[in-house]
């Protein structure tokens, strides 16, 4: 669904030289797929995903989405309709005074009948579980609804692949919830190819895969199973690890034989009642 090839970015810094933001990244990512990426504040995660949709374009190498090269700008807005992107912020992504007629905006602007956008506004709020609130004021809602609202936004348009750039970092535990549940749902039941950049390690587990990012570069790429059963080098990385990883870790180390892919609380209860 989407290559990236030897993708080179670099930044105007402060100072007047340049910065390099991705140094040579390639990577493939599948139709159907859902990709999680990690890294810590400055990786290149945000410039990466940016990329996906062409609001940046490489300086070097070429991200090509479903056949089409970001660099051609006669592909633009055909690249723009295959992927579509939530941002962290859902107040800056909501813009009408109720549900439905924010996520009637894009497919507005499609230039989509009437008839066919009430149609695709329905499923839409369906699909992240948010048609009880369609006459809504989007002020009046949650935050974990405010984003489902701006993701309901993006699937209106049918994209093929849904780029979230940390969704959920302005959320409480339970809005972080109700997006991630609704992620995992358009991605398992909708077949939506999803890209999520997060900071939650709890919700990198969730992913097909997941690619930690250093300094521009890829430097892991694999299951969660296994790049978060490397405790150590995550933690050289500056990244936390989820719990039960960094609990079987310390249990290790005292001398206790555990499987090293233990990730949730079900399988260290297992593990150790063995």
């Amino acid at each position: 669904m989407i290559d990236v090839k030897n993708l080179e970015h670099q930044f105007l810094n402060p100072q007047g030289g340049y910065q390099e933001a991705l140094k040579g990244v390639s990577l493939q990512i599948k139709r159907g797929e859902f990709v999680a990426i990690i890294g810590h504040n400055g990786s290149g995660k945000s410039t990466l995903a940016k990329h996906l949709n062409a609001l940046l374009l490489p300086d070097k190498g070429s991200v090509i989405v479903n056949g089409k090269d970001t660099k051609a700008s006669d592909h633009l807005w055909e690249i723009r309709q295959e992927v579509g992107m939530v941002f962290q912020n859902p107040d800056n992504q909501l813009i009408a005074t109720t549900v439905e007629e924010d996520v009637a905006f894009g497919p507005e602007n499609l230039g989509i009948e009437p008839a066919k956008i009430r149609q695709l506004v329905d499923d839409a709020l369906k699909s992240v579980g948010m048609s009880e609130f369609k006459q809504r004021a989007p002020h009046l809602l949650s935050g974990g609804q405010k984003q489902r609202v701006a993701i309901a936004g993006v699937v209106a348009m049918k994209p093929n692949v849904l780029v979230l750039d940390e969704p959920t970092a302005m959320l409480d535990p339970l809005g972080r919830k109700e997006v991630m549940e609704t992620v995992i749902k358009l991605n398992r039941e909708e077949g939506l190819t999803i890209v999520q950049i997060t900071h939650f390690m709890e919700e990198a587990v969730l992913a097909d895969r997941v690619i930690v990012m250093e300094e521009g570069s890829i430097v892991m790429d694999d299951s969660p199973r296994e790049i978060f059963s490397q405790v150590q080098k995550l933690k050289a990385l500056r990244l936390d690890v989820p719990p039960m990883m960094e609990l079987r870790d310390h249990l290790a180390q005292a001398g206790l034989d555990l499987p090293r892919d233990i990730l949730t609380v079900e399988e260290m209860v297992m593990a150790l009642c063995r």
